[in-house]
């Protein structure tokens, strides 16, 4: 992908409202066909860049690009090639899922086929129902397929799952996932880590306004790579676990002993320990690091930095 040409430029971007300064210095460049994340803490600066990008603030400095063009000064061109999700308050509650795109698509010279889009978003068996008699997450599908009306090059989707169940999540995300197929550039902005983990191709952690890292989720995840091993066993040597290769720390409080480390292989080492000790373990479970890890240390070391400061 790092062949792919660059859709959008963003070069040390600042955003201030009154004293509390946004954004601090963000540098992104999203290439064309991927499905880029913004992720980070509330207030961390997620949607203020997001605006930047999509003309609805101005920065106070810095430069962004959309496809070359400059989203303040080219406004009305960027918005014809950038689809951005909408809120489902921006919908009448009676109008159908096929009234609602028919409509939107007669804001565009060369507009998507809304027949086409409730195929690809699984809409067909809805196409006349009123939109307040959708569920959730068919009305996360309808904001997708009208953000992708215009034919846009680019979509923007903010925090598209949040207060849906699981079940329409999952739909959510399917939707999204197809983007790629129609090789539109998707920046998804979220602070579910599983979301992010799950559909995006590279990942921006922001935390207080500022891009503290940027990579696949895998590496992301590769960067903590943390396994922690917990179970329940009587007369364990503790002290012998703490010395096998890749265990950071080992406790053990009555019974129940908590071990995290590193490496692939961590609970199969451990395993093997415990057979050589003689012992059978009780309610053992592994947990690997994810894009959650990587916040929260991410968060922490930040924090750690700014008070040093």
């Amino acid at each position: 992908m790092s062949d792919r040409a660059t859709v959008i430029e963003v070069r040390g971007l600042h955003k201030s409202f009154g004293g509390t300064r946004a954004v601090r210095g963000v540098d992104l460049e999203i290439r064309e066909g991927e499905i880029f994340g913004v992720v980070g803490p509330n207030g961390s600066g997620k949607t203020t860049t997001v605006e930047c990008v999509t003309g609805l603030q101005r920065p106070d400095q810095g430069r962004v690009r959309v496809l070359g063009l400059d989203p303040e000064r080219d406004r009305a061109l960027v918005r014809r090639l950038v689809g951005v999700q909408l809120q489902q308050s921006q919908l009448s509650e009676r109008v159908t899922v096929r009234e609602a795109l028919r409509l939107f698509a007669t804001f565009y010279a060369d507009p998507a086929d809304p027949e086409e889009l409730m195929d690809t978003f699984g809409l067909r068996e809805k196409a006349d129902q009123q939109f307040t008699k959708l569920s959730g997450g068919q009305k996360q599908r309808l904001s997708i397929a009208l953000a992708l009306v215009g034919n846009p090059r680019v979509v923007v989707l903010d925090e598209l799952s949040t207060g849906l169940d699981p079940a329409a999540r999952r739909d959510t995300w399917a939707a999204v996932a197809a983007l790629r197929e129609r090789g539109v550039t998707a920046v998804l902005v979220t602070h579910f880590m599983d979301e992010a983990e799950y559909l995006c191709d590279r990942v921006a952690v922001l935390v207080g306004g500022s891009v503290v890292a940027l990579d696949t989720p895998e590496a992301l995840v590769a960067s903590v790579s943390t396994t922690r091993v917990r179970f329940r066993a009587r007369n364990t040597d503790v002290g012998a676990l703490r010395e096998l290769p890749g265990v950071r720390e080992a406790t053990a409080e009555g019974d129940a002993l908590d071990l995290t480390g590193t490496g692939a292989n961590l609970a199969f080492t451990v395993s093997a320990e415990l057979g050589r000790q003689g012992i059978t373990p009780a309610e053992f479970t592994v947990h690997n690091s994810g894009l959650e890890d990587v916040m929260l240390a991410l968060r922490t070391h930040n924090q750690d930095r700014e008070a040093r400061t």
